[in-house]
């Protein structure tokens, strides 16, 4: 098993659990995925640790607000960093599978400017805002920042580039030598429509 299957297993654990929540609280699973000192900066929402978007933002954070910011106060200023935002939830519920829908990918960021809450790297995968589908539940959208070996060619497979769905995140990170991440934040919501 690599490092990113032990979060993904219990994330996925959790996942039942919310499909049908109408609760705005987490469960004390969810609320332990967040490590490390990662935020993640909207507009108007600046997430430092776990939660559920609040329901007067979940049509913003759907279809009003670009990229967040990403800031990680204990980069380090000469090392590169790698940025992974899924959704381990929008799989089936019926089957579900060790895959996730990829949202944003970022290589080659720089230490310096996570430290200044900015994200200078090479994107591989443009950011895609959360959009779950109706009646689906709440979802879980994760921010997993990995150090980047000096070595590391970051990429994706073609395959990878041509479909966002079903990625399964513990081969790509096996693939080009990433370890356990450094810092991860997740945050709930759920179709604003709902």
């Amino acid at each position: 098993m690599g490092p990113w299957t032990h979060v993904l297993a219990l994330s996925l654990a959790v996942c039942l659990c919310h499909s049908e929540s109408t609760q705005d609280k987490l469960s004390t699973l969810d609320a332990s995925f967040c490590k490390g000192g990662l935020e993640v900066i909207y507009p108007e929402l600046d997430i430092s640790e776990c939660l559920v978007i609040p329901k007067h933002l979940r049509e913003k954070i759907s279809t009003s607000w670009k990229a967040p910011g990403i800031y990680f106060s204990a980069a380090n200023k000469k090392k590169l960093y790698v940025l992974v935002m899924v959704d381990p939830d929008a799989k089936s519920r019926a089957n579900p599978e060790l895959a996730c829908w990829q949202h944003w990918l970022v290589a080659d960021i720089q230490g310096t400017s996570l430290r200044k809450g900015e994200i200078k790297g090479t994107t591989l995968a443009d950011y895609r805002p959360p959009t779950p589908p109706s009646k689906s539940g709440f979802h879980r959208y994760q921010f997993m920042l990995f150090e980047q070996p000096a070595d590391a060619q970051v990429t994706l497979t073609e395959e990878e580039k041509s479909y966002r769905g079903k990625w399964d995140v513990d081969a790509f990170l096996k693939r080009v030598g990433l370890g356990a991440p450094v810092a991860t934040l997740q945050y709930l919501t759920q179709n604003y429509r709902d």
